[in-house]
């Protein structure tokens, strides 16, 4: 999860966040090449005599500066398109979760299993014990296996929500009467926080997310105590 004056992503989690880390990264490289010779270009104009003035009218230059941008546009658009299409993969997914939100909690439904659902609410400050985040903690974690593919079944019963956990790369909107599906694979086990992304009502701060990532022989203890 995030820290105090932290600047950067957080800690990829996932494989989808770890190729979006790495399109961030290419992506402001570009950005600030391009600054850096603009800048030079600003500063040359301003400290020096103008010798060629009738550079305006060069057709090289015309075809250089209409070409760069256009090979640079493209650097940014070929992985950028590539990481959507990995993004809306779902190859046999190993456990289906279906996630509806509610002002102001979450409600989820292991739709695998006959009878596993529950509501998750955030904890109230005055209930959190020593060493728990204050507006991040739920009295009911979404616990899922790691290293599998697990889809999320995203979906309102009230106002538009969104349903968002950083670390894993996952930012879907839950729109009522519409069904929409996003992809979680954990490389690791732990906590992973997250909290609705979509202005829905006064207490739309009060939205945590938490999901548990754990091996999955724990899963499966935890889902037999569960039913």
């Amino acid at each position: 999860m995030a820290y105090p004056s932290q600047l950067g992503l957080q800690d990829a989690s996932s494989p989808i966040m770890e190729e979006l880390t790495n399109f961030h990264d290419h992506t402001l490289m570009i950005v600030f090449l391009i600054s850096s010779l603009v800048l030079y270009i600003i500063t040359l104009m301003m400290t020096t005599k103008l010798t060629h003035t009738s550079t305006m009218d060069a057709q090289e230059v015309e075809t250089i500066w209409t070409i760069f941008p256009a090979v640079i546009l493209i650097l940014i658009a070929l992985p950028s398109l590539r990481i959507l299409y990995m993004m809306d993969e779902i190859n046999t997914p190993a456990l289906t979760v279906k996630t509806m939100g509610h002002q102001w909690y979450w409600s989820y439904e292991y739709t695998d299993y006959e009878d596993l659902s529950f509501d998750s609410y955030m904890i109230p400050t005055t209930d959190l014990k020593p060493g728990e985040l204050r507006l991040l903690e739920v009295d009911n974690r979404v616990v899922l296996p790691m290293e599998l593919p697990v889809r999320m079944l995203i979906s309102s019963e009230d106002v538009l929500h969104s349903w968002a956990v950083p670390s894993l790369g996952l930012k879907a909107d839950a729109v009522p009467g519409r069904l929409n599906q996003a992809t979680i694979s954990s490389n690791r086990p732990g906590l992973f926080y997250g909290q609705c992304s979509e202005i829905c009502g006064s207490n739309h701060s009060f939205m945590p997310i938490v999901l548990e990532m754990v091996p999955l022989k724990h899963f499966e203890d935890w889902s037999l105590s569960m039913i």
